[in-house]
């Protein structure tokens, strides 16, 4: 087996992962800046394309600041920070502005009360409607528009045969770009002066998703790996309502759908919501995830009923169009007959600690969308904030690259790679089974002692099989992230046996109530060093 030097090749900005975030970026970027975007082709079944509901922004005159910063900390549960809340909230409208005029199909209201020119819906947690909508098919819109966009300018080179499976540093341990391989699986390393990792969340984690192609914190972990700080992995938030098809594959059903009066009742047939919270079926996801959790335990069942027959078939076909006909297709007329659904992982809270511009703590090193942990979702995300948060800070950070300078050259260390055997994809799979199957039992909607205390142990055993595994084994994607997901849900355990209080998405009953009244809670801090602790 003899040693061979992977392709260098130079860059300016590279992006790293192409949803809403990445596609935003890469746009904005290209004004001023050469642009290189390694966007795998799965990326168009990413979590960008299943965002039904829509994006949060203050549109309407009966609407304001004020009240949308106010229900988006309240829904944070007391971790938001504050200033990063409302740079977002005051950031959405200009980028609602800007999608509109590259085109974006946005459901239009032509009733004659209308305030606003475009249809906006309520989702859980907002006081109001501010939920501006393509349908109930939002990201679908968003990102089909954005992509013809950036296919066809001439500043961006669209990498789709890469997958990124870690960054370069430099000796001053400054971000110079990303490793990744080919698909003959052979090494590239793509120096760049800049790095924007837009690489999505950790919901792969799990054994059930709202995603088919979900991530599973792939991003998080390569940044880790150069010293960035992770914050908040224990947030992992469940949306409440998963279709439930044991046999097909994963479909969100919007929060849209209880916003415009969808009922959930438990399969003996009682509404239970409104005697656990005020706001009903449109309280903060955090709150219904669980109550659908605890009624599915008291039941027995696998699924609790979401009914919107009520709303009347012309309703229906108007405001859920693609999910009818999905639903359809899988057998099920939800104008005649309730929607069987589940939590499933949906969305990461936490991820990498970025300022209001994307940076990171490791010098040109950016993140954007749900790789990144900006302050303001904290403890749970309110409904229809994620896109807007890509746009806001793709937005913030494309500003910072606009007027960045690439560091001065400094030598990267000579990387050599081995011929060597690949590992059985059918092991790589097993193992990633086995990760997901212990996060899904021990680290889910409800956390116990005992249950972290197991997962941290197993986690541990999994861990090693797989680092023997990786010293051994030639360079594989599937591999890598695997790599990078055990590891990631070993901190997210720790982060979790930190946290000695129920908050938000976590929820302990051996902990179960806020830190004692006085004393202000605080944001979980992690690095890739605390395993070795």
């Amino acid at each position: 087996m003899s040693p061979t030097r992977p392709t260098r090749s130079e860059h300016d900005v590279l992006v790293i992962g192409g949803g809403v975030a990445g596609l935003t970026l890469a746009l904005h970027v290209a004004e001023t800046r050469r642009v290189t975007l390694v966007r795998p082709a799965s990326d168009d079944q990413g979590a960008s394309r299943w965002a039904q509901g829509g994006i949060a922004a203050v549109l309407s005159p009966q609407d304001n600041f004020d009240a949308h910063v106010a229900d988006t900390l309240v829904a944070g549960d007391g971790l938001c920070d504050e200033r990063a809340v409302r740079f977002t909230v005051e950031q959405g409208p200009g980028a609602i502005e800007w999608l509109l005029s590259l085109g974006v199909p946005f459901t239009r209201d032509h009733s004659p009360s209308a305030s606003y020119p475009y249809h906006l819906t309520r989702e859980g947690g907002h006081g109001a409607r501010r939920i501006i909508h393509a349908e109930d098919a939002t990201g679908r819109a968003v990102l089909d528009t954005l992509k013809t966009h950036v296919e066809t300018s001439p500043a961006i080179t669209i990498r789709d045969d890469l997958v990124a499976i870690g960054l370069l540093a430099d000796a001053e341990q400054r971000c110079r770009g990303a490793r990744c391989l080919n698909e003959r699986g052979q090494l590239q390393e793509l120096l760049a002066g800049d790095t924007v990792l837009a690489t999505g969340g950790a919901s792969g984690l799990y054994r059930h998703t709202t995603s088919p192609h979900p991530a599973s914190g792939e991003g998080m972990m390569m940044a880790a790996e150069l010293g960035a700080e992770l914050m908040n992995l224990e947030f992992q938030q469940f949306h409440p309502t998963c279709l439930y098809d044991p046999d097909g594959p994963p479909f969100l059903i919007s929060e849209a759908v209880r916003g415009e009066g969808g009922r959930l009742y438990s399969t003996d047939g009682r509404r239970f919501m409104p005697e656990l919270d005020e706001r009903a079926e449109l309280a903060p996801r955090d709150i219904v995830a669980r109550a659908i959790d605890a009624e599915m335990q008291r039941t027995g069942s696998p699924h609790v009923w979401l009914d919107v027959t009520h709303l009347g078939e012309t309703a229906i076909r108007h405001h859920f169009p693609t999910i009818q006909a999905h639903c359809l297709n899988r057998g099920l007329d939800i104008t005649q007959a309730p929607i069987p659904v589940v939590p499933a992982a949906h969305y990461s809270c936490g991820g990498i600690a970025t300022d209001l511009d994307g940076s990171s703590s490791v010098p040109h090193l950016y993140a954007v969308g749900e790789v990144a942990y900006t302050g303001l979702h904290g403890a749970n995300r309110m409904a229809s904030n994620s896109l807007l948060e890509c746009l806001v800070y793709a937005r913030s950070c494309a500003a910072t690259l606009a007027v960045s300078h690439a560091p001065a050259t400094s030598p990267l260390p000579t990387a050599t790679s081995v011929d060597r055997e690949q590992l059985e994809t059918q092991r790589i799979q097993q193992w990633r089974t086995t990760m997901r199957d212990i996060m899904s039992h021990h680290v889910a909607i409800v956390r116990r002692d005992a249950g972290l205390e197991a997962a941290a142990r197993k986690l541990s055993e999994l861990s090693r099989e797989v680092h023997a595994a990786m010293v051994q084994a030639a360079p594989d994607t599937s591999l890598a992230s695997l790599w990078h997901a055990v590891r990631l849900a070993r901190l997210t355990v720790l982060a979790a046996r930190q946290r000695r209080e129920s908050r938000g998405l976590h929820f302990n009953p051996d902990c179960p109530h806020h830190t004692e009244s006085g004393l202000t809670p605080s944001p979980s801090r992690l690095r890739l060093a605390d395993l070795a602790t």
